[in-house]
């Protein structure tokens, strides 16, 4: 009889996402760095604004101000590992290091959804029962809702990825510039099926159930739009806009992503897969602080108070 052998243990991952840069890889590490720096800037500016203003201590800004957090955890998880291997000359990355990435970033999108999901259901309760608000969204269910936001993910993700880190591999090339659990689930020399049917059922279930959750909560929304006078309509949907902007905008992302790990993709320029799969981690944390900032009438006054109050301690100086 032969020896059997084991599957080979594979501990070092190669990412060969950048390969297509080349001589530009200098320019995409200004422009990420660039791009890092204004995300982490922007983020943490709203949060302390947030933080500092009183005024903006209400249910609704406590959830835009986790929203900015977790772009921050976002950009400190993804950043630093793009900008190093940028400037490195082999792209490699440790099977460890690579699950610790898997989970950040698809925490970070569970995160997203839960929190955006919380935000519309706020919304609702807002204009639907205006009378009951401030007696339904008391300071221990805006906590029970933040817990829920940031616990229930995790606890989707930790079963995902305890499966996927005792798999065992058979090769070690992920055609991207970060590790996600598919692509290391596709590298297994094992049957996968467990693995596949759990990656479903929590692809179904992000963005599935917040995407459901706020289309029911806008229908109500709507409904009562339609009966409520034209001023109070107008104010509804001040306030309802960045939050129907940036759901629908990080959904399509998602839904995106998701449908292009399962199909053959290999057609498609890198350049272009790695340019897509990109936008999904980069444009949301840069985009929602401007989206929020400048839309939402109450932040927007409080920042322009602040960098006004700023200007004149600078001109007195």
């Amino acid at each position: 009889r032969g020896k059997m052998t084991s599957p080979p243990n594979v501990t070092v991952l190669l990412l060969t996402g950048y390969e297509e840069m080349g001589s530009m890889k200098y320019l995409y590490f200004v422009l990420i760095f660039v791009a890092f720096l204004v995300t982490i800037f922007l983020n943490g500016f709203l949060i302390l604004v947030v933080y500092l203003k009183e005024n903006l201590h209400k249910p609704m800004y406590i959830f835009l101000s986790n929203l900015f957090v977790n772009g921050l955890y976002l950009s400190v998880a993804l950043y630093p590992q793009i900008l190093s291997n940028l400037l490195s000359d082999v792209q490699m990355i440790t099977r460890f290091w690579c699950q610790f990435q898997v989970f950040c970033l698809h925490n970070y999108v569970c995160c997203e959804c839960t929190i955006l999901t919380v935000m519309g259901y706020d919304r609702f309760v807002s204009i639907c029962m205006p009378l009951q608000y401030h007696s339904i969204m008391t300071p221990g269910t805006v906590s029970k809702l933040v817990a829920f936001a940031w616990l229930f993910p995790v606890l989707i993700l930790s079963g995902l990825l305890g499966l996927t880190s005792r798999v065992p591999l058979c090769g070690n090339t992920i055609g991207k510039v970060y590790c996600d659990n598919w692509s290391i689930v596709r590298l297994s020399c094992t049957d996968t099926t467990k693995e596949n049917t759990y990656g479903i059922f929590a692809s179904i279930l992000f963005p599935g159930i917040p995407v459901l959750l706020v289309v029911l909560s806008y229908q109500r929304i709507l409904r009562a739009c339609l009966k409520a006078s034209k001023e109070a309509r107008g104010k509804a949907l001040t306030t309802c806009l960045p939050h129907i902007i940036t759901f629908l905008k990080f959904c399509i992302n998602v839904l995106f992503e998701v449908i292009s790990r399962r199909l053959d993709n290999s057609s498609v320029p890198l350049a272009v897969r790695t340019f897509l799969s990109l936008q999904l981690f980069i444009v949301p944390p840069l985009l929602n602080p401007l989206v929020y900032g400048l839309r939402l009438q109450e932040m927007r006054s409080t920042v322009e108070k602040v960098f006004l109050r700023h200007k004149s301690a600078v001109q007195h100086n």
